[in-house]
């Protein structure tokens, strides 16, 4: 089980990827843990349901920020409640930080060795069926820009390779140059990832 680092490796501050982050206080090593990602412990039934209920704030407000983390088959992990700042960590097409479920809890873990400043991202690993509902920003060189698990993305180029066929077909609206899509009512969440027993 990883021990909580010794000393406070991260920092929140504003971020160009979106609102907040978090960023390296100081030089962090490669493969240590870096913070826990805590929240409430709830079903995948409660999941679901608070899930359900963004989606439909986010149709009414345009907003609506989903911290749900994926822990078991019958568990998930709420961030939003209570103090919870790897809330913070925003996704990136080239993650320098990765998480990971160890004992039934979530640590988010560093890559690669990271400079002091850096912004800690990881790969949220959303579904491609949900692709149009998450763009992104990471701003990176491999950016393919919406939040997709990396392993999936070969299956988003076809999509939008056939919502691009489409749209020159007319067999699609277009809204302002963007394809007209209509998200699905569904919550996406980051997929588990195991790492070896510490």
């Amino acid at each position: 089980m990883p021990q909580a680092p010794t000393k406070r490796y991260w920092t929140v501050r504003s971020s160009s990827i979106h609102n907040r982050g978090i960023f390296a206080r100081c030089d962090i090593p490669n493969d240590v843990p870096i913070i826990e990602y805590i929240g409430e412990k709830i079903t995948k039934a409660e999941s679901s349901r608070r899930g359900e209920a963004l989606v439909e704030k986010s149709k009414k407000t345009g907003c609506a920020a989903v911290y749900v983390f994926t822990l078991n088959q019958r568990y998930d992990i709420d961030g939003a409640k209570g103090k919870n700042p790897a809330r913070y960590i925003n996704h990136s097409c080239a993650p320098n930080c990765e998480a990971y479920i160890i004992r039934g809890r979530i640590w988010i873990y560093s890559l690669r060795e990271i400079k002091a400043g850096e912004e800690l991202t990881y790969n949220y690993g959303f579904d491609v069926d949900t692709w149009d509902e998450h763009p992104c920003r990471c701003g990176t060189d491999r950016c393919v820009g919406f939040i997709v698990e990396e392993k999936q993305w070969p299956k988003l180029l076809r999509k939008l390779e056939k919502v691009e066929r489409d749209a020159k077909n007319g067999k699609l609206k277009l809204n302002g140059g963007k394809a007209a899509t209509t998200p699905p009512a569904k919550k996406t969440q980051a997929k588990k990832k195991k790492k070896k027993s510490a």
